[in-house]
């Protein structure tokens, strides 16, 4: 009997679940690694290492210990580079050299090599304290946006409308960023869609390409819902895509592109060399009957991917849940969502005990729901109506005490 391929997974959050999931299927031996014991993606892992993807050290001695075959970091970014230098010094297969990754894991370089090959892309200054901000934020005009360049998942970023307000939110920025310098960017008004793509020999083949519908302040940046198709700006997007992904040397493996069609055309956000965090591969099955997750996962472990022809039609979308604030006791009627018309998947990222903050970031929301539908809107729709279904009950957990 043939061993099993041993894979190395950055990351067990929701982000991963999609493709820890899609690699327990196939009957890789899955190693997960995560700093959180109650990470969900764990329930499908062969191994868990309660190790930080961030931990580039002790993956090092994880990856030679269990001798893997190859390594991947999906959903979330700075992963994505420690990965390709594993992989490298492992002698192990990878999508992207090293010189990329660390390209595609900094926004400012990015900013930078955009800027060099004319990528349309928000106007932008680099920051080394508050006072170079507070210069920048004149110059590129209210409202603005001040981020750290090598952060995701809206960690120290804000959506700036008031010039009384921007030292603060440099402060915030400068803190959470690694390289202590941050970026002051202009908001660009219009629709945000994403690209999600894979790369295979050079060749770039688009495949969702999705509205993503975000909540108000205090939570600017969080997606509530990936709509695929796209409203309009479908084949801007794609072609800003596109460019970014060849001046960033992406040539093979997957993409996830966030665009804004602005009143004088595309503009590109950031670009991510690996799968989107929001269940965009699994909503790309959904839509397009291509398994984006098989694809990364062949990518990864050395294997020559063969893209297929989509077949879209109708709609999907991924909708996600927001619990109230307080310590969760129970969710109720999570069954009942999955039985809805039209509801592909449906899961809540978290156990009785875990304590929900305001919306804020990415990784306060609360789990999601997967829907298909005869259009956009009525995917939108069917995923509301099960989403209505899902409970989650909550107690103030400082009453508790």
């Amino acid at each position: 009997m043939a061993t099993s391929r041993r894979l190395l997974v950055l990351g067990a959050g929701p982000a991963q679940l999609g493709l820890l999931r899609a690699a327990r299927e196939r009957g890789l031996f899955v190693i997960a690694c995560d700093r959180d014991p109650a990470a969900p993606g764990f329930e499908f892992a062969d191994r868990r290492a309660l190790v930080s993807a961030e931990d580039e050290e002790s993956l090092d001695r994880l990856a030679r210990a269990e001798h893997v075959d190859g390594l991947i970091a999906p959903g979330i970014d700075w992963p994505v580079a420690i990965a390709a230098r594993l992989a490298e010094r492992l002698g192990l297969p990878h999508p992207i050299a090293p010189e990329t990754a660390s390209l595609c894991v900094s926004k400012l370089r990015q900013r930078e090599r955009f800027a060099d090959g004319r990528i349309p892309q928000p106007g932008f200054a680099v920051c080394a304290g508050v006072d170079e901000a507070l210069e920048a934020a004149a110059g590129i005009g209210f409202p603005c946006v001040v981020k750290a360049p090598d952060r995701q998942g809206q960690r120290g970023l804000s959506l700036v409308q008031d010039p009384d307000d921007l030292a603060a939110a440099a402060e915030t920025a400068l803190q959470a960023s690694r390289s202590r310098v941050c970026l002051v960017e202009e908001l660009v008004s219009g629709p945000e869609l994403t690209v999600n793509a894979f790369s295979a020999a050079g060749g770039f083949h688009p495949l969702t390409v999705t509205d993503r519908l975000t909540a108000r302040a205090p939570a600017f940046g969080v997606a509530l819902a990936h709509a695929w198709p796209a409203a309009r700006g479908a084949g801007e997007a794609v072609e800003a895509a596109r460019l970014a992904a060849e001046a960033l040397g992406i040539e093979n493996g997957p993409s996830y592109t966030q665009v804004v069609v602005g009143p004088d055309g595309p503009r590109v956000v950031e670009l991510a060399a690996r799968l989107g965090g929001g269940h965009d591969a699994e909503l790309c099955h959904v839509a397009l009957d291509v398994d984006l997750n098989a694809l990364a996962l062949d990518a990864a472990l050395g294997d020559v991917p063969e893209v297929p022809r989509a077949r879209g039609r109708g709609g999907a979308c991924v909708r996600f849940l927001v619990a109230p604030p307080g310590e969760l006791l129970r969710v109720q009627g999570l069954d009942e969502a999955l039985a809805s018309d039209g509801v592909c998947d449906a899961r809540c990222y978290r156990r009785p005990g875990y304590a929900f903050g305001e919306l804020r970031r990415g990784a306060d929301r609360a789990g999601f729901v997967l829907a298909a539908g005869s259009s956009r809107d009525d995917a939108l729709a069917r995923a509301d109506r099960a989403a209505e279904c899902v409970r989650f009950e909550t107690a103030d957990a400082a009453a508790r005490v």
